[in-house]
């Protein structure tokens, strides 16, 4: 059976963020990817200059009334990233209630992205927007820290501030929450970032049992561009092989950003040279160079169960 999905996120010319980071790993993977376009940049935002066009609530609508009309809305998740306007945002909510009606086994899995280390990078007034109408709609959640906190107004600062944290963001929908980042010590000392999941799973007997589990993931001394997107698109694929081991799916999901992030700085420290820090353009993820990590990644972070 053919698993479609509706991704809407930016789109740039030259490298790897938004759609461009998630479209080619899914469809290596056998998913159909239909794209939407919030953006059309020239290169993503950290070079010095970036040129483009940005999509609208109505330009949306539009482009969906096209899919609605021939009657090919009929789509198995739903991928979402990093958006700036309220409107385009709650344009993006009414399609995703009209597709979860029209297929009430849709999985959404949002990345809401706000911001980072402290810092919001969208304007604050999307922030209730996705607290109390997004996030409800999730199935799958891959915040950071901070827009975890965001979320729900509690700050972490302790596993046991993250596992409740997790709680509190189930209890607003998604049955999957994956904090992909987070400040805290790992026990393998400060090379390392430490990320968390959540997974609340019905059993067939009808009762509800949970997992959780934590990660530590090697730190890497460089900028890089579209891994939140990737990250977000391979547990999207992971879940769909393991929907019910989020171990699997996350041990998984993170060995293939392991991989492609590797190789990216393997070529981005050679092609810089010697002492010199590599420029935007150099750290643009070594993607279709990495197709073999993607297809069937071998598992090199492992994740325990808490």
């Amino acid at each position: 059976m053919e698993c479609r999905v509706l991704s809407i996120q930016s789109h740039v010319v030259r490298g790897y963020v938004g759609n461009k980071s998630a479209t080619f790993p899914l469809q290596v993977l056998g998913f159909e990817v239909d794209s939407i376009n919030s953006v059309q940049f020239s290169n993503h935002t950290g070079y010095a200059h970036w040129k483009g066009q940005v999509l609208t609530a109505e330009e949306l609508n539009v482009l969906y009334e096209g899919i609605k009309l021939n009657q090919v809305n009929r789509y198995d998740y739903i991928l979402t990233g990093y958006s700036r306007d309220s409107s385009f945002l709650e344009t993006v909510v009414d399609i995703i209630q009209e597709l979860k009606k029209a297929n009430p086994s849709l999985v959404y899995v949002c990345d809401p992205v706000m911001g980072d280390h402290g810092a919001m990078y969208v304007p604050e007034y999307l922030l209730p927007v996705y607290r109390d109408k997004v996030v409800p709609l999730a199935d799958i959640l891959t915040p950071n820290q901070f827009e975890a906190e965001l979320l729900t107004g509690r700050k972490i600062t302790t596993e046991e501030d993250a596992l409740e944290v997790m709680d509190l963001l189930h209890k607003l929908g998604p049955e999957t929450v994956v904090l992909t980042s987070t400040d805290l010590p790992s026990k393998r000392g400060d090379q390392f970032l430490v990320a968390l999941g959540s997974q609340n799973i019905v059993k067939a007997d009808g009762t509800k049992t949970s997992q959780k589990i934590c990660m530590d993931m090697p730190k890497v001394d460089a900028v890089f561009v579209g891994t939140g997107d990737l990250f977000a698109a391979m547990l999207l694929a992971w879940t769909h092989h393991h929907p019910k081991d989020l171990k699997a799916a996350c041990e998984k999901t993170a060995s293939v950003m392991h991989h492609v992030i590797r190789r990216t700085m393997t070529y981005a420290n050679e092609m810089a040279g010697p002492g010199k820090r590599p420029s935007p353009a150099q750290l643009e993820l070594r993607m279709v160079q990495s197709k073999a990590d993607i297809e069937n990644p071998a598992v090199v972070l492992e994740a325990r169960v808490l």
